[in-house]
């Protein structure tokens, strides 16, 4: 079964709490509950990116989730440049940011970053219990 939704956002911190409604409300309509969390985590972080590096002022990012069988993939896509940097996993301890990408391809199954012109695509697979037969 493929499933596929997108929506768009516009460059402002109000667009990570919607980021993660939309995300939450889509894995409830495809019934997807056992990574929800981790979806939801991981949605805000790459909506967190896009909002404070990726979108240039005036513009806005995509969120776009793709169910294919018991795949689920989560793309933010964003016209900024440049691509994400990984923080040291041994960076300070006092920092208050840096690990949000580490803590996203720690949760997820893959990870990938796709350049575009302009822009790029931030995308992370999160394998579910859903589409695996008797299972979702």
């Amino acid at each position: 079964m493929h499933l596929s939704r997108q929506r768009r956002f516009p460059r402002a911190h109000e667009s990570v709490r919607a980021a993660r409604a939309f995300a939450v409300e889509t894995l409830t309509e495809w019934g997807i509950a056992d990574r929800l969390d981790d979806i939801r985590v991981c949605v805000s972080e790459l909506a967190t990116n896009a909002v404070l590096h990726g979108v240039p002022p005036g513009r806005e990012f995509s969120l776009r989730m793709v169910r294919d069988g018991a795949l689920v993939r989560i793309e933010v896509r964003d016209s900024g440049s440049g691509c994400p940097e990984m923080s040291c996993p041994d960076a300070d301890a006092d920092a208050e940011g840096g690990r949000g990408l580490l803590l996203a391809r720690a949760l997820g199954d893959d990870f990938g970053v796709v350049p575009h012109v302009p822009g790029k695509t931030v995308w992370l697979v999160f394998k579910t219990g859903c589409g695996i037969e008797g299972v979702g």
